[in-house]
């Protein structure tokens, strides 16, 4: 569904992304795990068209690299950046409402599916978005992302700054999601998470992959995880 072949990423003068390759697969959950200053969340805003690529990008065989980032969506790309870009003076349902590609459009979750997801999100339909918590806010912007119907959506550090409940609730919505055929690629700090829900990992240092495989390759390979994951 998702390839990247040998794809290189600049700001400025600074070479972020040095070559990197990698797949994510129909339905399938990829993790791209890292330090800080890795390149993770620069390769996924290269997907999504916010940095200029150097490359090749394919989505569901079409190249998209050099396309813009709402042409890029439109193909069936969502995004969940770290910083959530929700709108804080809109409400949760209108914000949900903003998430659809047309009014008429009818895609596999619904403003009330993601209210079952998320209770409290029910609870807050009609609350300003920017009052609500942190983890709150996390939700809404996942749901948010969903009501535009993407075959593939990827998701930058869902569980960064939640409580362990949150936590937990975010990682059964992304096996939800991964259920119903939705292709993620996820940029996650917690370890743990990764390896309980990932079918693969990459690991990424220095702007390249530098490990591919499974959650239990990873898990005998002591060594990458000390070099490229240990704090």
């Amino acid at each position: 569904m998702l390839e990247l072949d040998d794809v290189h990423a600049y700001y400025g003068k600074s070479h972020i992304l040095q070559g990197a390759s990698f797949r994510v697969h129909d339905g399938e959950i990829v993790s791209l795990l890292g330090r800080n200053g890795a390149g993770r969340s620069t390769t996924i805003k290269t997907i999504m068209g916010q940095v200029a690529a150097v490359g090749s990008i394919r989505f569901k065989g079409e190249r998209i690299d050099g396309l813009k980032p709402h042409q890029i969506a439109r193909r069936g790309m969502g995004y969940v950046p770290e910083a959530r870009d929700i709108f804080p003076a809109l409400t949760v349902r209108q914000n949900l409402i903003l998430g659809k590609k047309s009014a008429a459009q009818s895609g596999r979750w619904t403003i009330d599916e993601t209210f079952e997801s998320f209770p409290i999100l029910r609870e807050r339909a009609d609350t300003l978005a920017g009052v609500l918590s942190g983890g709150e806010q996390q939700m809404l912007a996942i749901c948010r992302s969903l009501m535009g119907d993407p075959d593939l959506i990827m998701v930058d550090e869902p569980t960064e700054g939640l409580a362990p409940r949150l936590v937990d609730r975010v990682r059964e919505l992304l096996q939800q999601i991964a259920g119903r055929g939705i292709a993620i690629l996820l940029v996650e700090q917690k370890l743990t998470i990764a390896l309980a829900i990932s079918q693969r990992l990459y690991v990424m240092g220095h702007g390249r992959i530098v490990f591919e495989g499974t959650p239990a390759r990873l898990r005998e390979n002591d060594a990458v995880v000390q070099e490229w994951l240990g704090v």
